[in-house]
């Protein structure tokens, strides 16, 4: 990891979307499978994946799931359900609900809350499975009262097997039993556009590769999407109270998710700058994705040098990093101060995979610097609003000449008379007849 002064490090890192050829296979797979259905997605399984299909072997049965419970572990199932019991309270806090409110001339303003119908989950393959996703995306839709939420993951997650047994466990667990074995571009567009196979959904979350962000883009607008989600990303502000072994490791647990990971540390001691490089090189060496992690580490790693705790914060400020942790020796004196950051970590015990599997908080966190105007998964992105309007009569005539003044200077003369027919209905006085 390079050791570079604040003012010398580019606190922007410009992450492009996808190749031209990127896209345009994208928009072509999107374009196939929204307009033959079944078999476009049977056809681009087979390519990408190497797996044949028919139409009626898509969906996972309910043998498969309970088969599923045969090759996982006790202790994998204690585990993942004592984390969505967590999650799950920790989500159950964030529930709103309408409201109305009756104005003294009898007029009633309000909100709508009512959760989305259909919601469908991506769960990725390929580098690694996460069957930690499954609860982080499910749960919070089913405490906002989804009734329908369908998973797809594509058919080879666990090799040659077929799907990781550790995800379909984690979508039993929670409580998921409508899953398709089908992933990438085309379960994005199957899940946009719906075929005979599987109904369309109002909304897609979920990571995965660059084609499926691609994917997830080009359907925006048809669905809602939680977000189009770039390389993650970890950033540690310490001081010399803090202990390098446990800063390193928690830099190289975000380094090895992908190559393009990004870990950096910020600090004002250039003695623990050095110790924490060390550290990283030395458990760098015992990393079984040492390869992943280091590519991460060469290429979007480093050790930044600030002169105090508050310019160091200013930097992450800047970064607005998915994960921050504070590892200082009074993190709570400094908490106010942090404005830009997905999930914020205080203390050398809130190590980032506490965060990730466990502790209650959603762990699909805005990247690449977005965190300055967007939050982690919640309930929130799982409801729809109605605003709601009973205007009474005493309400329309005290207030519809001002309405019409707003509708008039708008140039909206239509919209003036809509209120003016009322007002001379009731025999409101002072309507002036020249807008007739």
């Amino acid at each position: 990891m390079k050791i570079v002064k604040a003012q010398d490090f580019d606190l922007r890192r410009e992450v492009e979307y996808g190749t031209a050829e990127q896209n345009e296979a994208v928009r072509a797979i999107v374009r196939d499978v929204k307009k033959e259905g079944d078999a476009a997605l049977l056809r681009y399984t087979e390519k990408f994946d190497g797996v044949r299909l028919e139409a009626s072997g898509l969906r996972v049965t309910q043998e498969e799931l309970q088969a599923a419970y045969d090759q996982v572990g006790a202790a994998f199932v204690e585990a993942i359900r004592a984390a969505a019991v967590n999650i799950r309270a920790f989500h159950n806090r964030q529930k709103r609900n309408s409201w109305m409110d009756l104005q003294p001339d009898g007029s009633l303003l309000g909100q709508i809350l009512r959760p989305l119908k259909r919601v469908g989950v991506y769960v990725p393959g390929g580098k690694a499975a996460y069957p930690s996703s499954v609860l982080m995306n499910v749960i919070p839709a089913q405490v906002a009262g989804v009734p329908e939420i369908v998973m797809v993951t594509p058919p080879a997650t666990g090799g040659t097997e077929g799907i990781d047994p550790y995800i379909l466990v984690a979508a039993a667990e929670a409580g998921v039993h409508e899953i398709y074995r089908v992933g990438g571009a085309q379960a994005i567009a199957a899940l946009a556009y719906g075929t005979a196979s599987i109904a369309p959904v109002d909304k897609i979350c979920g990571p995965g590769n660059i084609f499926v962000a691609l994917a997830k883009r080009e359907v925006y607008g048809a669905v809602d999407i939680d977000s189009i989600a770039g390389p993650s990303e970890i950033a540690v502000l310490a001081d010399d109270s803090a202990d390098p072994a446990y800063v390193a490791a928690d830099l190289l647990s975000q380094a090895e998710h992908d190559e393009m990971a990004s870990a950096i540390l910020v600090t004002p001691s250039e003695a623990f700058a050095q110790a924490c490089r060390a550290e990283v090189e030395r458990q760098l060496a015992e990393l079984p994705r040492r390869d992943i992690a280091a590519a991460s580490v060469r290429d979007y790693g480093a050790v930044i040098l600030v002169d105090s705790i508050e310019e160091g914060i200013g930097v992450i400020n800047r970064l607005a990093p998915e994960h921050f942790e504070l590892i200082v020796e009074d993190p709570m004196a400094y908490l106010g101060l942090v404005e830009n950051a997905g999930a914020i970590f205080l203390g050398p015990y809130s190590s980032e995979p506490v965060g990730d599997y466990f502790a209650g908080p959603n762990h699909i966190i805005p990247t690449n610097g977005t965190a300055r105007f967007s939050s982690p998964v919640d309930v929130d992105d799982f409801i729809k609003k109605s605003s709601l309007i009973y205007y009474s009569k005493e309400a329309l005539l005290q207030n519809g000449a001002t309405i019409m003044e707003l509708a008039r200077r708008e140039g909206l003369e239509g919209h003036a008379r809509a209120i003016e027919i009322r007002l001379r209905k009731e025999g409101k006085a002072g309507v002036n007849d020249d807008n007739q």
